[in-house]
């Protein structure tokens, strides 16, 4: 442990002393005392007492301005009134989960493939991005007959067994490595991955397994791989090689959509995917996520009196559950109805951020980038993430990102979280995501955090 790191956690278990005897209680009897293990951070979390808005509170009574928003799923902020409100008409009739079908699941799915404007397409609904991701390959391997997968090394699709591969980078072998143990290794096989936004390799991999592959899957703004934006020609080139080679092309869009627009992202691109993964901002801060599909497709979920097997997607005990839905469509349409404001408010923010940040390491002599910028398609963006460079890098890749070689990933992911923390900031993976609830003059407290971390940075460098 260096100075920096020693004096840090020091400073943050002085803050947060009820925090660490409550970790040290779930340590006791769950797994490193948490079930999500991005939140559970070194030394220990923090735990929260209430969350509003752009801030929570921890059990020791500190506040801190929040860029992870429930996984960068709430857009309007933690505990926003349009959801409570909407929640609180429905919780009053008595009825909680029922497990029968309701009408305002048919109302968040109109309201979906609305938003998208696409002809003979369908959703069916489950519970996270994981459940979503693995049902997506499971319809396409069932619509194509075939067992292959391709996927961009850096992209996380959640926990999805079939894409569990070239998530983490490692070492001599880049993002080309099984990410976890408990599967066949014959299974790692059929999981190929190649290089976000290079077109030639993407080129070179479908001339040679094209006949083999059944999806090829893609965030068009890949999240932890770097909040980096695919290019226009790689999406282009990406739909064009699947309709040659009868691939189906899936848009994981769990973070992006209605991030940006109020719809997927792949609408400012102008590039149609033959299925669309949704989560997060669909499901206003409840359990949603929604596979949205060409019917032909999708009805390999039912097929009734037919001799072959179906694909048993049914989404789970709680998929669609109407809390759920009334959250979902109350913060679609509280979207579409102000994204004339809601976006390019949140763009202008990102901006002010990104730019504040770097020229506050910069007036120390520290050099930074950050990613989450916007490209020629994507007028506005809310992300940032802020990456320290060993060596000269594009930052166009998530190599670039999670390289050790590259990028110092320890300072990103550890010592800036802690040096953040002891200043009122709570950030994930250097950076995160703002929400309507965050105000300028918040964002020029949390660049002074930036700054007092950079001086900081400096004085244990001399």
């Amino acid at each position: 442990m260096n100075k920096l790191q020693q004096y840090l956690e020091t400073a943050y278990r002085k803050r947060t002393p009820k925090s660490a005897a409550l970790f040290e209680r779930a340590s006791k009897v769950m797994v490193r005392g948490g079930s999500h293990t991005l939140r559970l951070w070194k030394p220990y979390p923090f735990f929260v007492e209430s969350a509003r808005g752009s801030r929570v509170k921890d059990i020791d009574g500190h506040e801190y301005l929040d860029y992870w928003q429930g996984h960068y799923a709430n857009i309007l902020g933690h505990n926003p009134e349009i959801i409570r409100k909407s929640l609180e008409r429905y919780v009053k009739k008595g009825t909680f989960h029922t497990g029968f079908e309701t009408v305002v699941q048919v109302e968040l799915a109109e309201k979906i493939l609305k938003s998208l404007k696409y002809q003979n397409y369908k959703v069916r609904f489950t519970t996270s991005g994981t459940l979503a991701a693995t049902y997506a390959v499971m319809l396409s391997m069932g619509f194509t007959g075939r067992e292959y997968i391709l996927k961009v090394g850096g992209g996380w699709h959640g926990a999805s067994p079939y894409l569990l591969k070239g998530v983490k980078y490692y070492p001599g072998s880049g993002f080309n490595a099984p990410d976890s143990a408990g599967l066949p290794a014959e299974f790692y096989k059929k999981i190929l991955v190649t290089r976000f936004n290079d077109g030639h390799q993407l080129e070179k991999i479908f001339k040679k397994y094209g006949s083999k592959l059944a999806a090829f899957i893609l965030e068009p703004f890949i999240g932890v791989g770097g909040f980096l934006f695919c290019s226009p020609e790689y999406l282009k080139l990406a739909r064009n090689l699947s309709d040659r080679y009868g691939v189906i092309l899936i848009f994981d869009e769990i973070i992006s959509g209605f991030r940006f627009l109020a719809s997927g992202v792949q609408k400012l691109y102008q590039v149609q995917p033959d299925i669309s993964l949704f989560g997060k901002l669909i499901g206003g801060g409840q359990a949603v996520a929604a596979v949205v599909g060409r019917s032909e497709i999708m009805e390999g979920c039912e097929k009734p009196g037919a001799r072959e097997l179906r694909v048993h997607f049914e989404g789970g005990t709680f998929s669609s559950h109407e809390e759920y839905m009334r959250a979902g469509l109350a913060m679609l349409d509280y979207l579409s109805e102000r994204q004339k404001d809601i976006y390019p408010y949140l763009g202008r923010l990102g901006a002010r951020l990104r730019e504040g940040i770097k020229k506050a390491f910069e007036e120390e002599g520290i050099e930074v980038v950050c990613t989450g910028e916007v490209n020629e398609i994507v007028p506005n963006s809310s992300f940032f993430m802020v990456n320290f460079p060993k060596k000269k890098a594009t930052y166009e890749t998530p190599e670039d990102i999670w390289n050790p070689e590259v990028s110092d990933v320890f300072r990103r992911e550890e010592i800036l979280k802690l040096a953040l923390l002891i200043n009122g900031v709570h950030v994930v993976h250097g950076g995160g995501c703002l929400s309507t609830a965050h105000r300028e003059s918040e964002i020029e407290k949390t660049i002074q955090a930036y700054a007092e971390t950079a001086r900081l940075f400096r004085k244990f460098q001399e």
